[in-house]
This record gives structure tokens, C-alpha cells and sequence, in this order.
């Protein structure tokens, strides 16, 4: 069977070619675990992608934008899939899926960790937390890094260490073209200023390097009361 597409068919050959040059898996629409890997959080956008490349690896996300560009297809890309816009899913184009790429490579000595795009933020701070360390990241567990930081990223810290891109220190980045490339302040420096907040369609971010902060293993959090008229907050005596 081949899969039609919203510009054309895509055969099975051509199909099969790009499974052959993965690690990871592609997933056609009539396969039975479809409908899952279709799925993104936000349930209002039941988009139907004629493809979705589960990537391995940053080589398969090179060789998923080759095919995309050889194919004239609609890219989108899923991280934690958690975009409330649905970015991470489309119609008729390929879901390039990121979510199997969770490697995390912690320095406490440099206070860096180099964190891979398909990690949450309950993924990444377990790692960091094992040097009492962490990044200055989402409000939700099951966030997914990548589009959080990308899109400028508040979070628990913010007050302290700043947004999430705040603390972005470079990132490995595939081009539309197919080429990697490493962004940070003295190396694709434009590239870099552009992805620390300002949102998709400057490339994938297969990695991030965020600088570390010394925090926990315990925190103090909660609601503080004062009584009427002597707290900060005045006669409210809420903070």
C-alpha cells in the first residue's frame, strides 16, 4: 500500500529506503501503534502526519529533513509533544519524533549538562539532582525541554537564575539543509540569539547545553500568611 499524501504518493520503496538508513523506526499510517504515535497532549489538534520518524539519534534526524526535502513534505517536529499551539503534529507531512533521544551528560565541576531534545524536565532534573544541581527549567515534570526552552521557558527558578534560554550556553542544531551545526555566543552566534526564545523554523535542536545551578535536594515552597498588616504583602498579609 502506499501512503498518499497531501502532494503526492509516497511508495513503499521510497519509504523502506528511508527506514533502511535509520536506527530509529518509521511508523506509516497503516501500522498499529499509528494512532498512538499520532498523539500529541493537546487532544484539540487530531492532525493525521503521513509519516512519523522515531529518531534514534541526531544522524537519523539529518536523514528524516533529507527525505522531507527530497519528498516536498510538511516537517514537524515532537519533542514532549506538549505544544498547546499542536506544532508538534500536522496533516499529510512527517512528524519528525525526538522523544527517544534522552541522553544527559552532567559536569558538576563546570556546572553544565548537555541534554538531549527528547528529555522532560523530570527526566533532566533527575540527572542533575544526583550532583545537587539543576536547570533553571519548566513548571510541569512531563514538559518536554526542547519547545520550553525554545520558547523562552518560565519556570520555578525564574526569579533567581532566569527563563530556561537564559541559561541555554550553546546548542547542536540541524539546518534545514541537512547540515549540523553548533550555535553558541561566538559560533553561529545570530543562530543562537534567534533560538533562545524566539519559537520554531530556525532549524532542530537536537541538543542544549544549560548551565547548572545549586539547588536542593530539598526545597522550601509554599503559600506564606502573615497576620493583617505585617507582612510584605501589607493588610492582605499574603505573599
Amino acid at each position: 500500500m502506499s501512503i498518499d499524501t497531501a502532494k503526492g504518493i509516497l511508495g513503499d520503496a521510497t519509504v523502506a529506503e528511508l527506514e533502511a538508513g535509520l536506527r530509529g523506526t518509521v511508523v506509516r499510517p497503516d501500522d498499529p501503534g499509528y494512532d498512538q504515535a499520532r498523539a500529541v497532549w493537546n487532544a484539540a489538534h487530531d492532525k493525521h502526519p503521513a509519516l512519523v520518524v522515531r529518531c534514534a539519534g541526531t544522524a537519523d534526524v539529518i536523514r528524516a529533513v533529507e527525505f522531507a526535502r527530497s519528498q516536498d513534505l510538511l516537517v514537524a517536529v515532537r519533542g514532549g509533544a506538549h505544544s498547546i499551539a499542536g506544532f508538534s503534529t500536522c496533516d499529510d507531512g512527517i512528524v519528525i519524533d525526538l522523544s527517544a533521544m534522552k541522553g544527559a551528560v552532567v559536569d558538576p565541576v563546570r556546572r553544565r549538562v548537555v541534554a538531549q531534545a527528547g528529555l522532560t524536565w523530570g527526566e533532566l532534573d533527575h540527572e542533575t539532582q544526583a550532583f545537587g544541581l539543576a536547570v533553571a527549567g519548566g513548571l510541569i515534570s512531563t514538559t518536554g525541554i526542547a519547545g520550553f526552552t525554545l520558547g523562552g521557558g518560565v519556570g520555578w527558578l525564574i526569579r533567581r537564575h532566569g527563563l530556561a534560554s537564559d541559561n541555554v550556553t550553546a546548542v547542536e542544531v540541524v539546518t534545514a539543509d541537512g547540515r549540523v551545526v553548533r550555535a553558541d555566543p561566538h559560533e553561529h552566534a545570530e543562530l543562537f540569539w534567534a533560538l533562545r526564545g524566539g519559537g520554531g523554523n530556525f532549524g532542530i535542536v537536537t541538543s542544549f547545553e544549560y548551565r547548572l545551578h545549586p539547588v536542593g535536594p530539598q526545597v522550601l515552597a509554599g503559600l506564606i500568611v502573615y497576620p493583617p498588616g505585617t507582612g510584605p504583602a501589607g493588610d492582605h498579609g499574603v505573599a
